[in-house]
């Protein structure tokens, strides 16, 4: 447990000092948690192969440099090569990574199975992309505030559910696939998650912003990010029930990997950034 609350606090630290600095450096923290969440994920749905990394997986990590490049000047130099169009940029990457990964398997065929192209397409869109509204986020209107939102919806979301949860739970939310979440621990999650955003809008946000009252904005990103946090972590759960493992990595101590770590935050980055857009209009 020692362990695990040292780890986490590191994690928290190391979180909270890239979101403080922003910008390049925040792209650049994701760019390298993005490519070890990609290859935990790799390791865990069969891509990285047993002689080592193949063609499959060298190309993921290829298209996920060049995306993360691609991101960070198109929110760093007006108009960037898709003059600020990100709907063209993301539907160029996902038919281009797509196009790339069916190369190798063409190419090198019968090394690979079509079940591990889908599954390196998924890992690069799973870890990497979603990850990626973190800093997209970070570059909207208001952005260093909303930011924050993804890690309190996340972080909040996970420890008041486990303290309901302790104290009150007695259904079980998931039985098979996580048999110590309780519906009482999922809601108390929740509302703690939807005060703590309330909270932060009343004594941070608003003092920035005084011409306007962002609470109940803030208040509801905060509760529908926690609902999504928590799919986010069943999920993850689900795939290592899946390929039968206990963590994604060992990267860090107590926790497991990247992926058991920022399960929950890969789901809420990008819910947090649409929600924001219509709730606040950012």
């Amino acid at each position: 447990m020692g362990k695990r609350i040292v780890s986490g606090a590191a994690v928290m630290i190391l979180a909270v000092a890239a979101l403080l600095a922003g910008g390049t450096w925040l792209a650049a923290a994701l760019l390298v948690i993005s490519c070890i969440a990609y290859r935990e994920l790799c390791r865990a749905t069969g891509v990285h192969g047993k002689t080592g990394m193949g063609g499959l997986e060298a190309i993921g990590y290829i298209c996920i440099l060049l995306y993360y490049f691609l991101l960070w000047q198109e929110q760093t130099f007006s108009g960037g090569i898709f003059g600020g169009n990100m709907q063209l940029f993301l539907f160029m990457l996902l038919i281009v990574s797509l196009m790339l990964l069916m190369a190798v398997y063409v190419l090198t065929f019968p090394r690979y199975t079509s079940e591990q192209v889908m599954a390196a397409f998924f890992c690069m869109i799973y870890g990497p992309v979603m990850l990626s509204f973190i800093y997209l986020t970070e570059c909207m209107q208001y952005g260093i505030y909303i930011v924050w939102m993804i890690f309190i919806s996340s972080w909040v979301c996970d420890t008041c559910a486990y303290f309901t949860g302790v104290t009150l739970g007695k259904h079980k939310m998931a039985p098979v696939l996580s048999p110590k979440k309780s519906i009482e621990g999922a809601v108390g999650g929740v509302a703690g998650s939807a005060l703590a955003g309330a909270l932060f809008a009343f004594f941070i946000v608003e003092r920035a912003i005084p011409d306007r009252s962002v609470i109940w904005a803030f208040a509801a990103l905060g509760g529908i990010g926690a609902v999504i946090s928590q799919i986010g972590d069943l999920a993850a759960s689900a795939i290592k029930r899946n390929h039968d493992i206990k963590d994604y990595g060992t990267c860090i101590p107590g926790h497991g990997g990247i992926m058991d770590r920022f399960d929950s935050v890969i789901f809420t980055a990008p819910v947090i950034y649409f929600m924001a857009r219509i709730l606040i209009g950012a």
